[in-house]
């Protein structure tokens, strides 16, 4: 594994350097979204069994102690991997480099410290009812502002940047003065902006928007079945299966036909008589050769004035309007 060369300070002697302050805010989220998980397993794990404690009694105790030990381990992780790759050179063993699963690491370490007897029970830890009070009470915290987002997310923007040894998701750039570092924090591509998609509330790292803006779900689209309307990603899905006019269907009669659905109409009206012939091969079902059905096919068509039988959308109204047209045909009243 590389680790990064220590900063030997600055060549004039000025004392330390102004670190940038910016890191990938999309990673900073997401390794907050892992620190409340961490904490109801340990909650859980540490209480399960014990009639007098609940997972929600020991959240605030267990919680601080579980930011200090991953902070902890956070600041000398660095010092550590170098002392641990020395230690295993001749070996293929290597550190994790990957900051989330390098804090995943911390929390699980911390948790496996504060589980019960009946926490560090193999059959416990991998068992569904575990994961489920695990998921109640992420839930419960979420619901009661236990531990708000942006709480959780200034402890993972210290964790990330102590753990990011490759810096992928933080800028590295030190400066002498605070003048250069203003003018590069103007261009850093870590710099924070808002997303300009309306209703889209998000933060994101410059080097990250196009990856959000290609996922974003305000992000107003053309129908990906090119209707002529323009909606939000987020939308885009219901609209297609519901109500785009350009949704693709099979035709309702049976034939083999598929088309958009706006073009419904015109099938019906083009495959009129193979339509027809499909019904009343159900009506006669027997008595009468399919060039006879052909032959009645054409004259309800013709006897149909009013059309009304290119205006069927479906096999179940087709038949009523056959069945009327033939007993008129017969001189016989409509049932």
């Amino acid at each position: 594994m590389d680790l990064p060369v220590v900063d030997p300070g600055t060549e004039r002697g000025e004392g330390p350097l102004l670190q940038c302050p910016y890191c990938d805010s999309e990673a900073m989220h997401k390794l907050a979204q892992l620190l409340l998980p961490g904490l109801a397993a340990v909650c859980v794990d540490g209480t399960t069994g014990d009639l007098f404690r609940k997972p929600s009694v020991v959240a605030v105790e267990l919680r601080k102690e579980m930011v200090d030990y991953v902070t902890q381990r956070s600041d000398t992780f660095i010092a550590d991997a170098l002392i641990e790759s020395e230690a295993n050179q001749e070996t293929e063993n290597e550190m994790p480099e990957d900051p989330f699963e390098i804090v995943s690491i911390f929390m699980d370490d911390f948790s496996s410290t504060k589980r019960n007897i009946i926490g560090h029970v193999s059959g416990w830890l991998l068992s569904d009812n575990r994961e489920d009070k695990i998921d109640d009470f992420v839930q419960e915290m979420e619901m009661t502002r236990f531990w708000p987002l942006d709480r959780r997310e200034a402890i993972a923007e210290v964790l990330l940047k102590n753990v990011d040894i490759k810096t992928k998701f933080h800028c590295p750039e030190k400066y002498e003065n605070e003048e250069r570092l203003a003018d590069h924090k103007e261009q850093c591509s870590f710099r924070p902006v808002t997303c300009p998609n309306e209703g889209c509330r998000a933060k994101v790292s410059v080097r990250c928007m196009d990856a959000h803006d290609a996922a974003c779900p305000f992000k107003v689209l053309q129908c990906e079945q090119n209707c002529d309307k323009r909606l939000l990603r987020r939308d885009m899905d219901r609209h297609c299966v519901t109500v785009c006019p350009m949704r693709p269907m099979k035709c309702p009669f049976g034939c083999d036909s598929s088309f958009a659905e706006r073009d419904l109409e015109k099938h019906c009206l083009e495959f009129l008589q193979a339509h027809l012939l499909k019904v009343l091969k159900v009506i006669h079902k027997k008595g009468r050769s399919e060039e006879e059905l052909k032959e009645l096919a054409q004259k309800l068509e013709k006897y149909d004035e009013h059309g009304k039988l290119a205006k069927a959308r479906d096999a179940r109204p087709l038949t009523n309007t056959v069945k009327d047209l033939e007993a008129k045909m017969k001189g016989e009243p409509s049932s």
